[in-house]
């Protein structure tokens, strides 16, 4: 185990041009490490093709290097050079069914180090070494190991193949160029895999920039996911204790209800107890009078009951028992049918919440990206009916068609003062907010700005014009830019006596499109909407220095 060590520390350390441990360190640019005289006859022999290339890596630079000293390496070879570092023992050396051997060895063959794309030849680090100190090698181009180096042979004349055929897109020997393939355009293969080299650097650095942008995507979905799993917590959270609060004043109000009734029951069956006991005397009274006439009707003795009876007193009817004729017992049967009534609300209140609160629910989705409409027919799905607001156009504008239509006029209108009316500039507003995903076309004519606000725009001096500022973004159709907060960008093309402009809000996409026959992109934008937008148009009745009274843009109705 100590002695596998001890070889990776002396492979670690050595010096793939010498193949010995590292003399003077440098490291250039791609982080590959050499004795100082290895790489600066390796970068001499180069100077010639005007091309520098790192001899591990490959990795080719458009100027000489600069070398730099690497001082921890060399204090870390002098310190392993102190611990008796031995050389790998020779079985490892050797090359095994999967290996490439080298082709210079003979009996049992070593692990080839190197292979020349000159030599079409592999070699260890023994037979290698000629590659390395006499000058007639120093053309040679080393790589890794490959066990493909007879496909750099030409099939047809044996020879290598050094050259490139642009026209036909395949590697060629120089026998090739001056046959097969005279006459086309044909280069080194140096050259071409130059050129290759630089595309696919171009290709890498996109394919980078891709994997940042996704990356970033990830991280944003990632906090979305943080966001819908915190707002649906606190929902539930908040949603509990409502209903828990619903809940408790529901069982107040029953035992409101219980104990009124009791209260209730407890007046009532005090009045019936005392009804009941001045019935129950009554009765009593009249057992015991009846109880006497009974004796005195059993007596045999004539004279006794002609002279007791005249002294009865006449029967008289109760009170008690004639007002529970006319007056029927009450009970709490409407105390449930009020119960009953509330019940029945209640249920309905609860069934139309859970439609509307279900609905809610069902709204709610994760901010991802939606494919944006390509046809007209896609575009109008999104289209939304908009107007214009009285109180905030200018005094040199008016509207016609039903408040969908402005127009620059030279005289002055006598709007009444409000605090949403543009005083400087000739601009005018939508009634309606846009929120969501909204679609409207502009016809337009003369000198025309079409915008897309928040509210909060000011309403008097420079600033308010739309564009000038970071809170409205507008196309500039007479003269074909696009302006936000100050910066001026040209559009794509010309836009068409209509434009289309299509609101993603959400995702944060505004988009101005030139319709005709087909949409025409002229301006998109990409940004993160705060507050509710607002449709704008601008009206001016300057056109090249002049007065032009044909200015006028109208909302166009779509179907």
């Amino acid at each position: 185990m100590a002695q596998k060590g001890v070889e990776l520390d002396r492979e670690t350390f050595s010096c793939s041009i010498c193949l010995d441990l590292l003399k003077d360190p440098v490291t250039i640019p791609c982080g590959h490490s050499y004795c100082m005289n290895c790489i600066k006859r390796h970068f001499d022999g180069e100077d010639k093709e005007k091309i520098h290339s790192c001899p591990e890596c490959r990795k080719l630079f458009q100027w000489r290097p600069v070398l730099v000293k690497s001082t921890m390496l060399a204090v870390l070879v002098e310190q392993l050079k102190k611990t008796g570092l031995q050389a790998a023992p020779a079985d490892h050396c050797y090359a095994g069914p999967e290996d490439v051997a080298c082709d210079v060895c003979t009996g049992r063959k070593l692990k080839a180090f190197k292979s020349c794309l000159f030599c079409l030849a592999s070699y260890c680090k023994k037979h290698l070494e000629p590659h390395y100190k006499s000058p007639t090698f120093k053309q040679h181009k080393l790589v890794d190991p490959s066990k493909e180096l007879q496909e750099n042979i030409c099939s047809r004349h044996g020879e290598v193949m050094k050259m490139f055929c642009c026209t036909d897109q395949q590697s060629i020997c120089y026998l090739c160029s001056v046959d097969e393939h005279k006459g086309h355009d044909t280069v080194s293969a140096a050259a071409e895999r130059t050129e290759r080299q630089r595309e696919v650097e171009v290709r890498r650095q996109n394919i980078q920039q891709m994997i940042q942008d996704k990356e970033k995507y990830v991280k944003l979905l990632q906090q979305e996911l943080k966001a819908i799993a915190h707002s649906a917590n606190k929902t539930v959270k908040d949603s509990r204790e409502m209903f828990t609060e619903m809940i408790r004043l529901l069982q107040e109000r029953s035992s409101d209800v219980e104990q009124q009734v009791r209260s209730q029951q407890e007046t009532e069956e005090s009045r019936v107890k005392e009804v009941q006991k001045k019935l129950q005397q009554e009765i009593t009274e009249l057992k015991r009078e009846d109880a006497e006439l009974k004796q005195l009707s059993d007596t045999e003795d004539h004279n006794q009951i002609l002279h007791n009876y005249p002294s009865l007193s006449p029967l008289s009817q109760s009170t008690h028992s004639s007002s529970i004729n006319i007056r029927p017992l009450r009970n709490f049967e409407d105390v449930k049918a009020a119960v009953t009534e509330l019940r029945k609300r209640l249920e309905d209140i609860l069934r139309k919440t859970r439609t509307n609160i279900s609905l809610t629910v069902t709204e709610v989705d994760v901010l991802l990206p939606q494919p944006e409409p390509k046809t007209r027919d896609e575009f109008l799905k999104y289209s939304c009916e908009i107007t214009l607001d009285l109180n905030t156009v200018h005094r040199y504008l008016v509207l016609t068609e039903g408040n969908r239509k402005v127009k620059w006029v030279l005289q002055n209108r006598s709007y009444p003062d409000h605090p949403d009316r543009f005083i400087h500039c000739y601009q005018v507003l939508s009634r309606e907010s846009l929120t969501g995903r909204c679609y409207w076309e502009v016809e337009w004519r003369g000198r025309v700005d079409i915008a897309v606000t928040y509210k909060n725009i000011s309403r008097a001096g420079k600033e308010c014009r739309f564009g000038r500022n970071d809170k409205s973004w507008t196309l500039d159709c007479s003269s074909s830019t696009f302006w936000y907060n100050k910066f001026q960008t040209p559009v794509s093309a010309p836009p068409s006596s209509r434009v289309g402009v299509y609101l993603d809000h959400r995702a944060g996409i505004l988009s101005f499109y030139s319709v005709s026959e087909t949409m025409t992109l002229l301006h998109r934008v990409q940004t993160t909407f705060t507050q509710p937008l607002y449709a704008g148009l601008g009206v001016s009745g300057w056109f090249d220095d002049v007065y032009f009274l044909g200015s006028s843009a109208e909302l166009v109705k779509v179907k």
